[in-house]
């Protein structure tokens, strides 16, 4: 992934997302149209899903261009309405190239089940996935932020906490949002978050 070496950086861009969006309906990260997927190109433009597509059926058509505060760049398209949440991120962290968000059973039910501000993940090893962290002997605190319709509302709430989250965040009963360097970074740290919250889960069904 990461085609950088595409003749044309947009192709490569929507190839990433693409793939990537196959690579999380084969997990049941993005069920039935939810989720989205970006990509910053080197030049500054961003690519990311249109709203409403299957994530695991996306075409090249299903990727549409967004200006730096999310808007359409052309004419007719629908970005999704979260589209704000990756620019934010763009906008705050320059070397950030790629931005996930899914909608897992256990992203969604732990954080509905979370009393306060957080999902805590102590003592794993996958735990070294994330920036910052080389060892299992860590407490990586994954902040929960409640769902709100009002996105440049929610922004806002997520603001104060940007550059202080390796783990990226996860939305109330929604899902999760994480995002790297590379596509390739940010896939491998939604992969390494989900695991982490599938094992907690199943932590709490055998009262572990």
């Amino acid at each position: 992934m990461d085609n950088m070496g595409f003749a044309d950086p947009w192709a490569g861009a929507v190839q990433d997302i693409v793939a990537a969006g196959r690579r999380m309906d084969r997990f049941g990260w993005v069920p039935a149209t939810a989720g989205n997927i970006s990509r910053r190109l080197a030049d500054g433009r961003i690519a990311i899903t249109r709203s409403g597509g299957h994530k695991g059926h996306l075409t090249p058509d299903g990727v549409i261009e967004v200006a730096p505060d999310g808007r359409a760049v052309h004419a007719g398209d629908r970005p999704s309405a979260e589209t704000l949440l990756h620019c934010q991120v763009y906008a705050f962290a320059p070397d950030v190239g790629a931005v996930l968000h899914g909608h897992s059973v256990a992203s969604t039910v732990l954080s509905m089940a979370a009393d306060g501000d957080a999902i805590v993940l102590s003592g794993y090893e996958v735990l070294k996935v994330f920036e910052g962290q080389d060892t299992h002997d860590a407490t990586v605190r994954l902040p929960v932020f409640d769902n709100d319709q009002d996105i440049a509302r929610l922004s806002r709430a997520v603001a104060p906490h940007l550059g202080r989250m390796p783990a990226g965040y996860v939305i109330r009963g929604h899902g999760v949002y994480v995002w790297g360097g590379s596509m390739d970074i940010a896939l491998a740290r939604l992969e390494g978050l989900e695991f982490l919250l599938a094992c907690e889960l199943e932590r709490r069904k055998i009262g572990r």
